[in-house]
């Protein structure tokens, strides 16, 4: 996992990666100004229903806004990884350019339409399962360290399979993705265990989604060289 982390740094400056770190923070923060856009019109317009006053509607405006920023930080991770499903193809060709030619001379491109489906796949199994574990999350926070642990856990879970998705899909026939999903889970869960770290480091949460796409594009090829 260091040597995958180690050589994803390395490989940073690459112009693949600036490509796909601009696009994919552009849309991923466009998505989520447009969720703060619509919560502050939807409370604009319940105010206007209701009949309250300019300074009822700017309170609410105020903690629709507030709500916005709330829900953008947790959906974060959701959503950049969801975008970065699209444009992950442009990571691992890089990666694979780079230290596995033998392995990129015999891939297959990823379809756009698949490409999209992956992530909006990995975006709503994150949202779900996030969400249907939330009475959960509530109930631990009693404990001090449990909420944060289980998320961690279950988002590190979550991540790495999603991660893994993106590189296989280039080498694996679809037909076979369900064997590949029963192999090397314990090294996927440590990839999502590290790309979940990285999205909690500000700053370098911004970069988290293609570290973790140029990490799992290592760990894939060295499990298969193993």
């Amino acid at each position: 996992m260091l040597r995958a982390f180690l050589l994803s740094i390395g490989q940073i400056g690459d112009r693949a990666f600036a490509a796909v770190f601009l696009k994919s923070l552009a849309v991923t923060l466009a998505l989520l100004a447009a969720l703060g856009g619509g919560l502050w019109y939807g409370a604009a317009r319940l105010t206007a229903w209701l009949g309250w006053g300019a300074g009822a509607g700017g309170l609410l405006g105020a903690v629709a806004l507030l709500a916005a920023f709330g829900l953008g930080w947790l959906l974060f991770r959701a959503v950049a990884v969801g975008v970065m499903g699209v444009f992950a193809d442009a990571i691992v060709i890089a990666v694979e350019a780079k230290h596995y030619p033998a392995a990129l001379a015999t891939a297959r491109d990823v379809p756009l339409a698949r490409g999209i489906a992956l992530g909006l796949r990995s975006a709503m199994r994150a949202l779900l399962v996030n969400f249907a574990l939330a009475p959960i999350y509530i109930a631990l926070l009693v404990t001090g360290v449990g909420t944060w642990l289980l998320f961690f856990l279950v988002n590190g879970w979550l991540l790495g399979q999603d991660l893994g998705a993106m590189v296989a899909a280039r080498h694996i026939p679809n037909a076979m993705m369900r064997d590949w999903r029963k192999t090397g889970a314990v090294d996927r869960f440590a990839l999502g265990v590290a790309g979940t770290a990285l999205f909690m480091v500000p700053i370098l949460n911004l970069f988290a989604p293609i570290l973790g796409a140029a990490m799992a594009t290592h760990l894939f090829h060295s499990g298969r060289n193993t």
